[in-house]
């Protein structure tokens, strides 16, 4: 029983991609960070950047941001609400799988967004592995 409580208790890898059609190539942590917490718009080479979040009752949502951005779920809400309440920013556009966001990026590739790594496919390459 305790196995399977530890197993069940690891979390799956995320990776960080975007379109295989974008010039972008790598990120570091804190690049990819401040583009989903809104203090960044663009891409190293100065191209416009849409960051697109898995919706937080994914498996996916929760790693990334533990891993990159270090916030919480109730953390990540309260610095949004601030954010959008002061009119520093908007949060983030969001959908519910990681089909959905490989449909999204493989045909704009202004979007970042985050998966499962096991889910990544030809239509987008890695940028970013925490």
């Amino acid at each position: 029983m305790l196995l399977l409580s530890i197993a069940t208790a690891h979390s799956e890898p995320i990776a960080v991609i975007v379109s295989a059609n974008s010039p972008v190539s790598k990120l570091d942590k804190e690049q990819v960070a401040n583009l989903f917490l809104g203090k960044s718009s663009s891409f190293p080479d100065g191209s416009a950047a849409m960051p697109i979040e898995q919706t937080d009752n994914t498996a996916a949502h929760e790693e990334f941001h533990k891993q990159v951005t270090e916030k919480s779920a109730s953390q990540l809400k309260s610095y949004w609400s601030k954010m959008i309440f002061s009119g520093k920013g908007t949060a983030p556009k969001e959908v519910s799988s990681n089909a959905e966001l490989l449909k999204l990026l493989a045909s704009n590739p202004a979007m970042i967004g985050y998966i499962d790594k096991n889910a990544v496919d030809k239509t987008v390459k890695v940028i970013f592995a925490p």
